[in-house]
């Protein structure tokens, strides 16, 4: 699915001796001779010496928007495979969604396949018509196969942002919902939901009907997968015991990607751009303790630091995304310049097969949005 297209005149060799001062200045003349023929999106998980050349930031939700609206010819995608392909399956017929380095993967996305997805589709045939019982959901954090599964059977995508208006249109169409990859998100929106826990069950894809019985398949209304973010399990409770314990007045924000017990304890809990709007708008002085990826951290405490409210990052060690730092300077220059010359490298391209019923997916996604 991925593929660079195009003669190779700039070698990214060339370019891996560059430092980061030199990379800005020559990433500010090319996007400057692109102009209009150019947009930069970036995750707020992304690091600055990128971040700082974006057009557009935002969460999954609000970049998908932003690259389904765009007029660029080039949309560069600085975040990770799974971001770029949505740019690619929204954008139009004559505009390029590009990755700067095709081995920006996500580890949870890649913890449900489409050839597992299916299987555990026929599985759950055994006991019932799935088509009619069950809506599968796909976290946006997915491979475009599953949105295009999602697809197939009448199913939607759903991100950090919105997982609760599509858990809400899931269950109008069919009584359980089959959610994947990540199983937190789909816990901790279901239970702000009144779903019980015990009617949340994990499916562990390694064993035969998920590990569980058939009593237990059929009381479920949510089936999860039993994928996680790496990033977001190394925030604990005993990290937000401590904090209080220091400061009784401060809050704690999480992201829903972080375990049961974590988002229990929080005081707020939500998406990143819900985190950011949330900490901007509190009152001037608030301390808060936030746990999720350590760039978007880092950059709200700067931010915020005028206002006097001291932002401190939930876990002891600085955790990054490992996958979204490949995106560095160097790569983004290499491929600007070359998109100067004409040449395009690392173009996220999907067969119609894929596309569009990942496209029908996606758009109900949006209705929603």
């Amino acid at each position: 699915m991925f593929k660079s297209s195009g003669p190779l005149v700039l070698e990214f060799s060339d370019y891996l001796s560059l430092d980061d001062a030199a990379c800005e200045v020559r990433i500010r003349a090319a996007k400057e001779r692109l102009g209009d023929k150019l947009v930069i999106l970036c995750h707020h998980y992304q690091r600055e010496e990128v971040f700082k050349h974006a057009d557009y930031t935002g969460d999954s939700l609000k970049l998908a928007h932003k690259a389904a609206y765009s007029d660029a010819q080039y949309l560069v995608f600085c975040g990770v495979h799974f971001m770029v392909e949505v740019a690619s399956i929204l954008s139009s017929g004559n505009q390029m969604a590009i990755l700067p380095d095709l081995t920006a993967g996500c580890s949870m996305a890649d913890m449900a396949d489409l050839d597992t997805v299916e299987r555990v589709w026929k599985e759950l045939g055994t006991l019932f018509d799935p088509d009619q019982e069950v809506t599968p959901v796909t976290y946006i954090n997915s491979s475009a196969n599953l949105k295009a599964f999602c697809g197939r059977h009448k199913g939607i995508v759903c991100t950090s942002s919105n997982a609760r208006a599509v858990l809400d249109w899931a269950f109008s169409q069919r009584r359980k919902v089959l959610f994947f990859p990540d199983q937190h998100l789909g816990r901790n929106t279901g239970y702000g939901m009144g779903i019980p826990l015990e009617q949340m069950v994990v499916w562990d894809s390694d064993q035969p009907m998920g590990g569980l019985t058939n009593e237990t398949i059929q009381n479920a209304k949510i089936l999860l997968w039993s994928g996680f973010c790496s990033v977001h399990q190394v925030f604990q409770v005993a990290q937000i015991d401590a904090f209080r314990a220091q400061y009784p007045e401060g809050k704690v924000i999480s992201h829903p990607e972080c375990s049961f017990e974590v988002c229990q304890k929080s005081d707020e809990v939500g998406s990143t751009e819900y985190i950011l709007r949330t900490v901007r708008e509190s009152s001037a002085g608030t301390r808060w303790l936030v746990g999720t990826e350590f760039n978007l951290v880092q950059r709200l405490q700067e931010e915020q630091r005028s206002q006097g409210k001291n932002i401190h990052f939930m876990a002891p060690t600085v955790c990054k995304c490992p996958t979204m730092y490949r995106i560095d300077p160097q790569h983004l220059l290499w491929i600007l310049e070359n998109l100067v010359k004409g040449i395009v490298h690392n173009r996220i391209v999907l067969p119609d097969s894929v596309r569009d019923p990942a496209y029908r997916a996606l758009q109900r996604m949006m209705m929603l949005s």
